[in-house]
């Protein structure tokens, strides 16, 4: 997916430091990249060994890759502390692992480890030794943040001042975010010359994270009028950026952060009444960008802060209907939707059961089914039984369910009890779930909130419930989202 991407370079591991990261560069000979090249991770030769020696320069070799991306010392405390080598052979190390690697036909890219903190303590030996690197050969000079705690003006003056020294060597920018700068000490980087950056999809790294290239790609081409990614228009190659920031997530079994720049799901979210008005006049007045540049969507938010514009603006989005914002109705439903929130619920997320409150207040809601009773049973396993009763259509139905909890059990139930008389719930199903528990609402009571996502394969939409009793909480969230899928499609026809 990064080589359909476009990036320049993929560092695929440390083939010397496990086995694992080795027989990922065996197994990636099967999978010729297109466009990319793939890149070894490594460190320069050891102290007192020879190149054709040294087991790590070996590996990199051994892993039969086009780049090698080795790390070596420009701060002398690590050099005298660390290492416990004197400077000479400090920089015979750099020269001499460059030029081991270069001679095995690879391209040669050398981050220069702490060099901001070498470079405030003794600027002339920070300087020597990318020098040395360069002379021997590197493609390219990346000077690295690796404490992540040197601010932006600091990152770019040290980049300026290393480029008025060496103005034909090529520099580039590894940034970790130990003080929430990596995105910021990237594009300063790039705004005093440098041109090869490093970075992670979603940030993810070591401690804090390193600089997230969701942010700082999107941030170099739309914003500071450089090309990245090769030349395809921003909406194709930024789409295809969120596509793979979602797979990552995914792959690491994380939940995509909402709040994300560019490509989280509140990224474009207006909130407040005022924003959501001026926005429906002139999207510039609140977007930094147009969210479809970069395959995102405005969303209008429905919440305690909203006003009536933002619960119109809704209504269009979810439900296809125009509304005045001063109905009676609109404005007797944003009441209701307060109110509930100070009881604990929360619409920001799930503005599907906000849109029911409102068909209520409109007068077009019209009831299909109602859960009548409930009841669960849970043992010393995983497995759950529950029985519900339902008024479909004029009839009551008894159903039973069997699930992984509770939960699960209940919308086994429910879905049985429902999708004979619907049978377009079919394609409905739950996508996500989540608790936030507790929630004080007065001093003397709390209680959870769970939100439920759900999809037909086309449409997503998430409702809400809140109780004391976190089974409750779940089954009124489960029946708002059956519910809003129904009353959705009922809107429709009646349209049609």
């Amino acid at each position: 997916m990064l080589d359909e991407l476009g990036v320049d370079y993929i560092e695929g591991g440390w083939p010397y430091s496990n086995p694992k990261d080795l027989d990922f560069f065996k197994a990636m000979r099967e999978y010729p990249l297109a466009k990319a090249k793939l890149a070894a991770f490594g460190s320069t030769r050891r102290k007192g060994v020879r190149p054709d020696r040294d087991e790590n320069l070996n590996a990199i070799v051994k892993a039969d890759v086009p780049a090698a991306v080795i790390f070596g010392k420009s701060w002398t405390l690590h050099v005298e502390k660390v290492l416990e080598a004197t400077w000479e052979e400090n920089l015979a190390m750099i020269a001499e692992s460059v030029e081991y690697l270069k001679s095995h036909g690879m391209e040669v890219i050398y981050d220069a480890e702490h060099f901001f903190q070498g470079y405030q303590e003794d600027p002339e030996r920070a300087l020597a030794s990318i020098e040395a690197a360069w002379r021997a050969g590197a493609r390219v000079v990346v000077l690295a943040d690796t404490n992540g705690g040197t601010p932006p003006h600091e990152v770019y003056r040290i980049t300026a001042e290393v480029k008025r020294r060496f103005p034909a060597m090529p520099l580039g920018a590894h940034m970790h975010n130990d003080i929430g700068c990596a995105v910021a000490n990237t594009l300063m980087a790039v705004a005093a010359g440098a041109r090869h950056v490093q970075g992670t999809i979603n940030g993810v790294g070591e401690r804090t994270g390193n600089a997230d290239l969701t942010a700082v790609l999107p941030t170099l081409e739309l914003k500071m009028g450089f090309k990245v990614l090769g030349g395809s228009p921003p909406r194709v190659k930024f789409a295809k950026l969120r596509e793979v920031s979602r797979f990552v997530y995914e792959a690491l079994g994380m939940s995509p952060n909402p709040y994300q720049p560019y490509f989280g799901d509140y990224a474009f979210a207006h909130k407040g009444g005022v924003h959501a008005a001026a926005v429906m006049k002139v999207p510039r007045a609140y977007e930094h960008i147009d969210p479809e540049l970069v395959g995102n969507r405005r969303v209008f938010v429905v919440s305690e802060m909203a006003g009536a514009a933002s619960v119109v603006l809704k209504a269009a989005e979810e439900l296809g209907i125009s509304l005045d914002k001063r109905q009676e109705a609109v404005r007797a439903a944003l009441e209701e939707i307060k109110a509930l929130e100070r009881q604990g619920y929360s619409f920001d997320s799930a503005p599907a059961s906000a849109m029911l409150i409102l068909i209520r207040h409109m007068g077009l809601y019209q009831e299909r089914f109602r859960l009548v009773e409930w009841r669960v049973v849970t043992g010393p396993t995983n497995t759950s039984y529950a029985v519900v009763k339902v008024w479909v259509s004029g009839e009551v139905k008894l159903e039973a369910g069997e699930g992984v909890g509770p939960v699960h059990a209940v919308d086994v139930a429910l879905r049985r009890a429902l999708v004979s008389a619907f049978p377009e719930l079919t394609e409905v199903r739950l996508r996500d779930y989540k608790v936030v528990l507790p929630t004080a609402v007065r001093s003397t009571e709390s209680v959870v909130r769970v939100t439920v996502e759900f999809t037909d394969g086309g449409r997503i939409w998430r409702t809400v419930g809140v109780s004391s009793n976190v089974v409750e909480a779940s089954i009124k969230a489960l029946v708002d989202g059956y519910d809003f899928a129904l009353q959705q499609r009922q809107l429709q026809n009646r349209k049609a």
